[in-house]
Order: structure tokens, then sequence, then C-alpha cells
């Protein structure tokens, strides 16, 4: 193949990658970060939730869209929410909507008192998570009776539009309640009780520490992973070989492989169940960096002895306020710190094929190198896109975490695993 050719596939191939990895990233919020679309032919404001479901533990969260010319005046009803809130009882045309008020905030009530022409501003209810929807049920919230349009010369008129929602707040699934009670609960309650002994409560030290104690209860489960992924990389110019001379004969390549395998002593599960093993803690992990940050609304997963602190986490760190992304700082760090983990993990496969001085087939390497590629260019960009999407601590936790990752990858990389 041409040299000219090879780099205009080899541009392609990159370029096939990244709308992957994007699109791929698109639909993950999605599907975990649904957003409610608009009523059809709706127009002036419109009300509406992030979610009509929230589980039991959550909070509803709403957007106030104003697609007039004019300025939407609100009422400061601080310390209540920007919106009025009903509980809905019964269904249908005999549901009966009870006023709900309160003075008790988990959080300093934020007034909101205009919306800008065109604009759309997110109304977080979060500070009411406990006054007003610890009950389970149908709440209805509706755009303040006292709400005006304002022109740019002063006259007034009434809203018109889509001026209520109506959310639904469930009771969590047995999953996530186990989930919550052997993960999340442990994990959150360890993250206050190292913040509790750290100069100023630091939340950032807190995560470092709680990231580095799982990676090490980890550690033997994600060994025994690593050390599976390089005997399977080891052995794949053998598996090459097989899948060649027997393509005709699915059935013999399917004996000859298990014959390498059980020679060789691996087992294709080897790099998988481990990994299943880690996810729901990873995942616990970053649950509870992204979430407890905040303890006010987190009370429900804090046991009792810690339910009545007199301190809050202190969120700054090497000058940073974990609370917000910096992503033009830790985007480009997630980046190089997972590319050169992915690099590491497809290092010694490489090196052993130079060695051997092995030249891979053209039809059976073309696959391998695509996937390495979508490896070890694709997840690097979809990290770096999730980190202008969350808070600093999350970006701190996955920075920590992959740094570990780096150093255990260079311990298997040196290991002497004969085949």
């Amino acid at each position: 193949m041409p040299e000219t050719t090879r780099k205009r596939s080899a541009v392609l191939e990159f370029a096939l990658i990244f709308a992957i990895v994007y699109l791929g990233t698109q639909l993950v919020f999605r599907l975990f970060f649904p957003q409610s679309a608009a009523p059809n032919g709706t127009s002036g404001i419109i009300l509406k939730p992030a979610s009509a479901n929230v589980k039991e533990g959550h909070y509803p969260v709403l957007t106030l869209k104003n697609t007039t010319t004019q300025t939407l005046v609100l009422p400061d009803r601080c310390p209540m929410p920007p919106v009025e809130v009903f509980s809905i009882a019964g269904e249908g045309t005999g549901a009966q909507l009870t006023p709900l008020s309160t003075t008790e905030t988990a959080l300093p009530c934020v007034a909101l008192t205009k919306v800008d022409p065109g604009a759309q501003v997110s109304i977080d209810l979060g500070p009411w998570k406990y006054s007003l929807f610890g009950t389970l049920g149908k709440y209805e919230a509706r755009v303040p009776a006292a709400a005006k349009l304002v022109s740019a010369s002063g006259a007034t008129v009434e809203p018109t539009g889509t001026l209520s929602a109506q959310v639904t707040l469930g009771e969590a699934g047995p999953f996530t309640k186990l989930f919550r009670a052997l993960i999340t609960k442990p994990f959150l309650n360890f993250l206050i009780f190292i913040a509790s002994i750290a100069p100023g409560h630091s939340l950032g030290v807190s995560i470092i520490v709680l990231t580095l104690v799982v990676k090490f209860l980890l550690f033997i489960p994600t060994q025994h992973s690593l050390e599976g992924q390089k005997k399977m990389q080891k052995a794949q110019p053998l598996l090459d070989e097989i899948r060649r001379k027997y393509k005709e004969d699915p059935k013999r390549m399917q004996e000859e492989t298990m014959k390498i395998w059980k020679e060789h002593g691996i087992n294709p599960f080897q790099s998988c169940l481990p990994l299943l093993i880690q996810m729901p803690v990873l995942i616990g992990v970053f649950y509870v960096v992204r979430d407890g940050s905040v303890l006010a609304l987190s009370q429900h997963l804090i046991y009792p002895f810690y339910q009545h602190l007199d301190w809050t986490f202190g969120t700054t760190f090497l000058g940073l306020n974990l609370l917000q992304s910096h992503a033009f700082i830790f985007a480009p760090l997630l980046v190089i710190l997972q590319f050169i983990q992915m690099k590491l993990t497809f290092a010694a496969a490489k090196k052993k094929r130079q060695q051997n001085g092995d030249k891979p087939k053209p039809e059976a390497d073309k696959s391998q190198q695509m996937q390495q590629q979508m490896m070890l260019y694709g997840l690097p960009l979809m990290i770096g896109v999730f980190a202008f999407q969350f808070p600093a601590a999350v970006s701190l936790y996955w920075g920590v975490s992959t740094l570990f990752a780096i150093g255990q990858q260079m311990v298997v990389n040196r290991e002497k695993i004969k085949l």
C-alpha cells in the first residue's frame, strides 16, 4: 500500500474512532442523565423536570425556559423554593393537590428573581430534599402565580406556556438499596472519617486516601486480571496462527484454541472476572466522590454517629475548588495519564513480538490494531470529555486511580510470565 494511502487510511480510522467515542459518550450521558424533551407545540414559559421519575434519596431538578422576548420576573420566595410545590394524592380528575411549605433548607436558599428572554435556568431543589420531598409520592411544581413577563417598556403580562411540571419520587429498588448498604454508605462514611482527622477537613486529602485504600483492597484481583491479559497477549501469535490455519474448520479451531489455553495455563476469564468484582466498587467510589461532597444532601447515607457534624468538607485543594470542574486543567492531565496507562497495557505484547521477530498477518492484525487504537486514543478522549461534565473532585479521584494503575501496570510488564 502506498505511503499516502496508508496515511489517509490512518486519518480516516482515527476520525472514525473519535466519532464512535463521542457518540458513545453522548449515549451514556443520555442513559444515565436523561433530559426531558419540551412538550410539542409549546411556547412562552416552559417548566419541565430533568427527569420525571426520581429515586428515593435523590431530589428533583427542574429547568425553566423563557422563549419569549420579555423578561420573566419572579418573586423572591426564600426560604421556599423558586417554584410552588404541591403534593398529589389520587389519580386523574379526582387527584387532590396540597400546597407544601417549609422554612428548613439543607443548603442556603438562593433566590431566582428573573429569567432573561431566550434564557434557560436550572432549578435545583436539593436544599428542600428532606423538608419538602422527604415522602415518596407525586409532586407538582408550578411557576409562582405572582410571576410576570415584563417588556423593555415596562409593560407586564401574565406568562403563558407550560407553567407546571410533575415529578414522581419512587422507592429505590432492591439492587440500589443493597448497593448503598454495602458500598456507597461505607465509602462515604470512611471519607468522612478521613476528613475528620485531615487538616482543614480537606476533601482533596480524603479523596486521595479513599482512592488509594480502595486500589490497595483491589490490588490482588487487579493484578490477577493484568497477568491474565499479559498471558493472552503473549499467546496471541499462536492463536492467530490457529485461526489462519483452521479458518475453514471452526470446530478444529476451537479445539486447538482450548489446547493452547490448557497447555499454557491460560484462563480466558482471568481478566474478566476480577473486573466484574471491581466495577461495583469503583462505581461506588465515583458516586461517593461526585454526590457525597455536600454532606447536607447525603444525610440518608451517613451513619448515626456522623449525623450531627459541626464541620463541612474543606473543598479547596491546591488552590482549586473541587466542587467546580476546572476542566481546562484536569481534562488534558487525565487524557495524558489515561494514554500512558493504555500505552503500557499494549507495550508488553508489542515488545514480545519485536523480540521474536514476529510479523503479524495483515488480515488478522487489522482488526486487532483497530481495537487497540480505539482503546489507546478513544478511551483517553472519552475521559477528557467526562472531565468537562463533572466537578474537579471526580477528576482528582480518577487521576489518582489512573496513576496507581500506571504503577501497577509497570510492575506487571516487568514480571517474567512464561508460556
